[in-house]
């Protein structure tokens, strides 16, 4: 009973230690990838997302070692007679711990799926603000596009020919064409 607890418990350790060492990789790969993808605009933190994940993972783990290491406590302190009803029980405890093993199976793996959702959520509004952000650009490239016309509104064609000829521009066309020849000019 002890080598298996002693098994248990080291197994239990490790499989929190490399869920940790999961949740601390996938917590920087993720914080990389939103760096990149999305230089100067507001970063959505999925790191408390994954941490609760991870706690969850580590409370069902914990959870598990802890029953186990009772239920082997109670069988190391029978005796005689009281070990040969436990024995009778092993059955009931035995289906108990696979009810409990299939449950904390469904629990991550509902965790899992909720972490997944998460995430999809997390990546649709990355888009969404990546969206967001080029319509801003747009917006503010036009609206500049827009302020540097107004200079050269009201002018004559002759002014802006000369202006264009200043530049060393083609001065043909019509009025609208040589304002934009001169914004194309200036924003260059």
């Amino acid at each position: 009973m002890t080598s298996t607890t002693e098994r248990y418990r080291a197994a239990a350790s490790q499989s929190a230690s490399t869920a940790e060492k999961v949740a601390d990789v996938w917590a920087q790969g993720t914080q990389k990838l939103t760096d990149r993808m999305l230089p100067g605009l507001p970063q959505i933190d999925l790191v408390p997302v994954v941490e609760r994940y991870f706690e969850f993972v580590q409370r069902t783990v914990d959870i598990s070692r802890d029953l186990t290491i009772k239920w082997a406590e109670a069988a190391g302190m029978l005796s005689g007679a009281v070990r040969e009803q436990a024995e009778s029980v092993g059955g009931l405890v035995r289906g108990q711990a696979e009810s409990t093993r299939n449950f904390v199976h469904e629990q991550a793996g509902k965790a899992e799926r909720a972490a997944r959702e998460q995430a999809e959520h997390a990546e649709q509004a990355e888009k969404e603000l990546a969206r967001e952000a080029r319509k801003a650009d747009r917006e503010q490239a036009r609206h500049a596009h827009d302020m540097a016309r107004v200079r050269y509104e009201g002018l004559t064609k002759a002014e802006l020919s000369d202006r264009l000829g200043q530049r060393d521009l083609p001065k043909t066309g019509n009025v609208d064409e040589l304002v934009e020849r001169l914004v194309e000019a200036d924003s260059k």
